[in-house]
């Protein structure tokens, strides 16, 4: 009996195309948020009861702070956020991380060092606890380890709640075995593994117990 076949695996997108996709998954990320402040403007154009005044006016307050997270997140995780070779703060990285990606649900246990790092390997960091975030979908803790340290410092993002999923298209992507092109949904697992060979280190998702770990060697 023979072997099942090989998957073949699309080629790379190009350039444009990356940027496009990055592009897309933004703008994916601030529909919602950009979305509830035009609906809470519609309803204090719409409506004089002081109640539906002061939903409006609330939803308007929490979305802009959604979407101005987001947006801080977003142009450190996929942005330039520098001159080529600039080093960020891991204290602003922490500040951005519990911005956007902690909630009532979700809670960051920040295990690193304050210290400066190479751009890449930050914006590595980020996209990891990305990843994290998508395999506890009802909430729980990230805990981020170091690994190493120094200039050398690499990252354990170690995912623990309940139902903690594996997506396989996940683990295919940053391990490089997926098949089929790549979409504005899969771009950024694909990306992490672009910064992490830009560092020098392999990404990987693996169960640990009853955790999930992402971790950059």
């Amino acid at each position: 009996m023979s072997d099942s076949p090989t998957p073949v695996q699309a080629p790379a997108p190009d350039a444009l195309e990356l940027a496009a996709l990055l592009c897309s998954r933004v703008c994916h990320d601030l529909i919602s948020p950009v979305g509830a402040i035009v609906n809470g403007l519609e309803v204090l154009d719409d409506s004089n009861k002081q109640e539906d005044r002061d939903f409006a006016l609330d939803l308007i307050r929490k979305s802009a702070k959604t979407a101005s997270a987001r947006l801080q997140f977003c142009r450190l995780a996929f942005g330039a956020a520098g001159s080529a070779g600039a080093q960020i703060d891991l204290g602003d990285a922490q500040n951005m991380a519990r911005g956007h990606l902690e909630d009532e649900k979700t809670k960051i246990s920040w295990n690193l060092p304050r210290l400066l790092l190479a751009k890449n390997r930050v914006k590595l960091l980020l996209n990891m606890l990305i990843i994290a975030q998508q395999t506890i979908p009802r909430g729980g803790t990230l805990t981020i380890d170091p690994v190493g340290e120094g200039d050398n410092l690499s990252f354990r993002v170690i995912a623990a709640g309940l139902n903690v999923r594996t997506p396989q298209a996940i683990v295919d992507m940053l391990s490089g075995k997926h098949s089929g092109p790549i979409e504005s949904h899969g771009v950024q697992p694909y990306y992490t593994r672009l910064l992490a060979e830009a560092c020098g280190l392999t990404v990987s998702l693996a169960p640990e117990g009853d955790t999930l770990v992402v971790s950059a060697v």
